[in-house]
């Protein structure tokens, strides 16, 4: 250890989180990367921080230390960081917040990315999710998937659901997650919360043991592999609804991912099965809003005999996912450019960012068009045309007709 540097022990290291979320409300993401200064991603924008006992720019032994104590001499962690090059852990600072926490190595040297947890479960109505939700979380049976990329907002959407179940339903919810993000207190259901390494191994035993413990739901925090995969369709075809979240963009996506955690051959039952169990699923993204800030957008589909055909039988000309969710606004369903639609005209997005986030280009920009013809931001744009009379006067005596 470097003598100069003061020891990061778990009450520095308390203070220092303390003091950068205290720095704006906007801080959803904490990073301490070696050879960079400490930084905070502040609505969706990260900056340098410059925080005692982390001035200036990291030192591979300050992230080390960092890590350590995130760590805690966890056995389990060390291995997976050794093995895998990664770890996946929780911290809590009492009265401040809990932490998803990622440890991995870079270039050799210990990078912590810390992921600010609310300490509210979100209501549905409180993340302005679309009515249709409430529908969602009526299914009894079959599978229910929350898809985007990181950061999307997955798991809170997740919990907004669980949270809505937990105001109206009766019932013994089962969730296995990494790490546990949002604490829900037993309301109308009860509520088990399993951790992973700390109370179940993997998520396929995790999934094995929670079909003996009589839930009515289940969540699993993410479809990782085939055997996850496996118990959860048993689940749902053996009267359990099962919850997760895959890290996909859209609906055809997530099918695609799931077939392909299979063998080819594997790949026909496994699509009747799917078809069969498939509910719903919700796709998101966070796109920039207007004035600050970001806006979700999603895309939904539901079930429907359109929709477990094309399960069946994979997506073809006059078959395709994207025709049938367009198709069935009306109950509810929306494609991402149905949901960048209506933001666009409810100025909550930018016509720049309608355009870069849309899936059907040419369809987006007839869509903007109308848009700003209805406004009238159009009617004083210049066309490069210009028609000059003088000259059309002056040959119009020398036109001739036979």
């Amino acid at each position: 250890m470097n003598p100069t540097l003061a020891p990061i022990t778990p009450t520095v290291l308390d203070q220092l989180l303390r003091t950068m979320l205290g720095a704006s409300n906007g801080i959803s993401d904490l990073l301490f990367i070696a050879g960079k200064s400490a930084q905070a991603e502040n609505m969706g924008q990260l900056q340098d921080m410059d925080v005692p006992p982390l001035s200036g720019p990291l030192s591979a032994e300050q992230t080390k230390q960092l890590a350590e104590v995130l760590m805690a001499g966890n056995a389990r962690l060390h291995e997976d960081l050794q093995n895998l090059g990664g770890a996946d852990t929780s911290y809590s600072v009492e009265g401040l917040a809990r932490f998803r926490v990622n440890v991995f190595k870079q270039n050799g040297r210990h990078a912590i990315v810390m992921r600010k947890l609310s300490s509210e479960v979100p209501s549905l109505e409180a993340l302005k999710l679309a009515p249709i939700f409430y529908e969602i979380i009526k299914e009894k049976t079959g599978i229910v998937l929350v898809t985007g990329g990181t950061g999307s907002g997955k798991t809170t959407t997740l919990a907004g659901m669980l949270n809505e179940l937990n105001q109206t339903s009766k019932i013994h919810i089962v969730t296995l997650e990494d790490p546990i993000e949002f604490l829900h207190q037993h309301k109308k259901a009860t509520f088990n919360q399993r951790e992973l390494g700390s109370d179940f191994l993997d998520f396929p035993a995790g999934l094995r043991s929670a079909l003996r413990q009589a839930p009515k739901i289940i969540l699993v925090g993410e479809m990782r592999d085939r055997a996850t995969v496996e118990i959860a369709l048993t689940a749902a075809e053996t009267g359990h609804l099962v919850l997760s979240t895959i890290h996909t963009i859209s609906a055809g996506q997530s099918v695609n991912r799931i077939l392909g955690m299979f063998d080819r051959s594997e790949e026909p039952q496994l699509r009747v099965r799917l078809s069969e169990t498939l509910r719903w699923v919700v796709s998101q993204r966070l796109a920039p809003q207007v004035g600050g800030g970001r806006v979700l957008i999603n895309e939904i589909m539901g079930s429907n005999l359109r929709v477990r055909e094309t399960v069946a039988l994979g997506e073809a000309d006059g078959r395709n996912f994207y025709e049938i969710v367009e198709a069935s606004a009306p109950f509810g369903w929306t494609t991402f450019d149905q949901s960048l639609h209506r933001a666009f005209q409810a100025d909550l997005i930018s016509e720049q960012t309608a355009d870069l986030y849309a899936t059907n280009k040419s369809k987006m920009t007839r869509f903007l068009d109308n848009v700003k013809k209805q406004r009238g931001l159009d009617q004083d744009k210049p066309t490069g045309l210009r028609l000059d009379l003088d000259a059309v006067a002056s040959q119009s005596g020398n036109l001739r007709f036979s």
